[in-house]
C-alpha cells in the first residue's frame, strides 16, 4: 500500500513540474509529457476523478508560485485546461478500447450461443431420429431371430434407450428449449431438477423476473447459474444450494449460495486450472452485458455469488 501511495505522490509531483513548464511556454513538448503522465495514471489504475484532483492541486501550486499568472486568470485557466485534457486523453482511448472489446465479446457470446443451439438441435432431433430408425430396424430383425437372440437384441435396445435419454439430457442442458419458450425461472428450475437427480446437491430456486428479460440477459444468468451449480456439486462438496432471482426497475439480481467447503477467491481467480477458468468465464459473460459480480467465500463457510445486470429502461 505504501509503495502504491509513493508512486502516486511521485506522479503528482511530476505532473506539477510538467504543468509548470507548460505554463511557462514549453509548448508541444510539455503536452506530450502530459499524455505520457495520463498513460502512467492508467497503468497505476487511477480514475479520471483522481486525475482531476491531481490537476487541481498542481494548478494551485503553480498559481501560488507564479503571481504573474493571477493577472490574466482566464487565459491561464484555458491553458491549464488544455493541459488537463491532454493528460485525460489516454483515459478516453482506454474507454473506447474497452467498449469495442466489450462489444466484440458480446457478439462472440451470441455466436457461441447460436452454435450451441445448433448442436443441441442436432442432438435432440437428428441423433434421436437416427436412433429411432435403429429401433425400427432391430424390431424387424427380432421377428426372424430365435428367442435367445431376440433377448440379446432387446438388451441392445435397452442400451439404445439409455443413449437416447443421455442425448436428450445433454441437449436440454446445452440449450434448454424451455429457456427460449418460457423464460429464465422455468429454465433454472429445469436445470436444478436435472443436476439434483445426478448429484447429491439439493437446489432451491426462488424469486421472479416479473416477465421476460432480454434474451442475452436470460442466457447470461442461466449460464452463470449452471456454472455455479456444477462448481458447488463437483468442487465445493455442497449438499444444499439456494438460487434467488430479484428484479428492480433497472436491475436484475441473481444470488447463488451453497454450504460447501468454500475457497480463497483471489487465489482461485489467479489459477489457470479448471475452476479458476470457470470464474473467469463468468466474469467475461457479465462484462459482455455490463453486469457485476461479487464473490464471498471462506473455508468451511460456503460460497455466495452475487450477480447484478442492468436492464434497459
Amino acid at each position: 500500500m505504501n509503495s502504491v501511495r509513493k508512486s502516486e505522490q511521485k506522479l503528482a509531483l511530476r505532473y506539477t513540474e510538467v504543468l509548470q513548464d507548460y505554463m511557462n511556454g514549453a509548448g508541444e513538448g510539455a503536452l506530450r509529457q502530459a499524455y505520457e503522465l495520463g498513460r502512467e495514471a492508467v497503468i497505476q489504475e487511477l480514475g479520471i476523478l483522481d486525475m482531476v484532483a491531481m490537476h487541481d492541486e498542481a494548478a494551485k501550486i503553480v498559481v501560488r508560485q507564479n503571481k504573474s499568472f493571477q493577472e490574466n486568470t482566464l487565459k491561464q485557466i484555458k491553458t491549464m485546461n488544455a493541459f488537463l485534457m491532454e493528460s485525460l486523453s489516454p483515459f478516453e482511448i482506454t474507454h473506447r478500447s474497452y467498449r469495442e472489446a466489450n462489444g466484440a465479446l458480446h457478439r462472440l457470446n451470441e455466436t457461441l450461443e447460436e452454435e450451441t443451439k445448433r448442436i443441441a438441435h442436432m442432438l435432440h432431433d437428428d441423433a434421436t431420429q437416427l436412433l429411432a430408425a435403429v429401433h425400427i430396424a432391430l424390431a424387424d430383425l427380432m421377428e426372424d431371430l430365435p428367442s435367445d437372440m431376440s433377448a440379446r437384441v432387446r438388451e441392445v435396445r435397452g442400451h439404445l434407450d439409455q443413449i437416447e435419454f443421455q442425448l436428450r439430457r445433454i441437449s436440454h442442458e446445452l440449450r434448454p428449449t424451455v429457456l427460449d419458450d418460457l423464460g429464465l425461472i422455468p429454465a433454472l428450475e429445469f436445470l436444478a431438477e436435472g443436476i439434483s437427480k445426478r448429484t447429491a446437491l439439493a437446489i432451491v430456486t426462488e424469486g421472479t423476473t416479473n416477465g421476460r428479460l432480454p434474451a442475452s440477459i436470460e442466457t447470461t444468468i442461466y449460464r452463470i447459474v449452471q456454472e455455479a451449480l456444477m462448481n458447488a456439486a463437483k468442487h465445493a462438496r455442497a449438499t444444499h444450494t439456494m438460487v434467488e432471482i430479484a428484479r428492480e426497475p433497472y436491475l436484475i439480481h441473481c444470488a447463488i449460495r451453497d454450504n460447501g467447503c468454500g475457497f480463497n477467491v483471489q487465489e482461485t481467480l489467479a489459477q489457470k486450472g479448471q475452476r479458476g477458468l470457470g470464474l473467469i468465464t463468468i466474469r467475461e459473460r457479465l462484462n459482455a452485458v455490463g453486469g457485476s459480480l461479487q464473490i464471498n467465500s471462506s473455508a468451511q463457510r460456503g460460497t455466495e455469488m452475487l450477480v447484478s445486470i442492468p436492464l434497459e429502461g
